[in-house]
């Protein structure tokens, strides 16, 4: 593990904490998905920093940010782009969309129809927009950080299975404690102003190219035969719980075993353990069950049943 990338990923954990106070599993959570590849959704109540988690992040990094705000009558088009006519040409020009970027803030994302969500799968899976028969591919490393409100109802969808699944990780952000909101409150008193992150002290910490080596690095993390067996354990066994409707499929245990890797990076270790693969379990399979009805009605949530699951299959020593 090369040592200044070590230090550059220590300095954006510093960088946003100056911003965002008490939510460091999530600030985690959205370097593990860089270092993967993947893309993060961020699950919380309306005031507890999701969305200035994304643009605090953005910040420390010398990548390209965009945000959308996902609505009711936002089109496919206004997200991936479209044929615009120039009439000095007299010829149709491909016009990009917000979705060419390094880092896409989707915000509420459960805000507008299906179909708008579902322009960003291809996106996401396959980091390339096809538009009037031509492919093109995005920027490289491209991240999707969608933001999603738990509690209203009024005017959201449904974000679809296979929409749901392109995320490597469902992040959710607690209230935070006493101290932390107090923390929050003295700097707000002090002038802390979330729309000005450079007044507060926020700086680049981390530039493309040593992301893209902590991304080599991280991928070369060495996973034992014994970790691999336990990561397919733990995914058969959503398959088998009497709560779940459909378990975890293959494509989900190997965002596991991903997250997991990235996660050993992160945490120094050159190899990964199941305490990794324990840690990453719940963000990685939450948002990947489907319960059965008798659960919900029950009160039985995906985390219950993960944690119920881990402290069955047998660990690795």
């Amino acid at each position: 593990m090369s040592t200044d990338v070590r230090e550059a990923l220590q300095r954006v954990r510093g960088e946003v904490a100056k911003a965002v106070v008490g939510q460091e599993r999530a600030v985690d959570g959205l370097l593990v998905a860089l270092l993967a590849g993947g893309h993060a959704l961020l699950e919380g109540i309306p005031g507890v920093g999701k969305t200035l988690l994304v643009r605090t992040l953005s910040e420390t990094l010398s990548l390209d940010t965009k945000r959308v705000q996902f609505t009711p009558d936002l089109m496919p088009g206004d997200i991936t782009g479209s044929l615009v006519y120039d009439a000095a040409a007299g010829e149709f020009e491909f016009r990009e969309g917000p979705v060419f970027t390094n880092i896409l803030l989707a915000d509420e994302i459960n805000r507008t129809p299906p179909k708008t969500q579902s322009a960003l799968l291809e996106a996401m899976e396959e980091r390339q927009v096809s538009a009037d028969g031509v492919t093109r591919a995005l920027p490289s490393p491209f991240l999707v950080a969608a933001t999603m409100n738990p509690i209203e109802y009024e005017g959201t969808y449904t974000l679809p299975e296979a929409q749901l699944d392109r995320f490597l990780l469902k992040l959710v952000l607690e209230l935070p404690s006493r101290d932390a909101e107090f923390e929050v409150l003295r700097r707000h008193a002090a002038g802390f102003s979330p729309r000005d992150l450079r007044a507060a002290g926020v700086r680049s910490a981390l530039t493309a190219e040593e992301l893209r080596r902590a991304q080599a690095e991280a991928a070369a993390v060495d996973v034992r035969a014994d970790v691999l067996a336990y990561i397919v354990d733990i995914a058969r066994a959503t398959r088998q719980s009497p709560s779940v409707r459909m378990g975890v499929s293959p494509r989900g245990a190997t965002a596991l075993m991903s997250a997991s890797k990235a996660f050993a990076y992160l945490s120094g270790y050159q190899a990964v353990t199941p305490d990794h693969v324990q840690a990453m379990s719940l963000p990685v399979l939450r948002h990947r069950l489907q319960l059965r009805p008798e659960a919900e009605l029950e009160g039985v949530g995906a985390d219950a049943i993960l944690r119920s699951i881990l402290a069955q299959v047998q660990v690795p020593i």
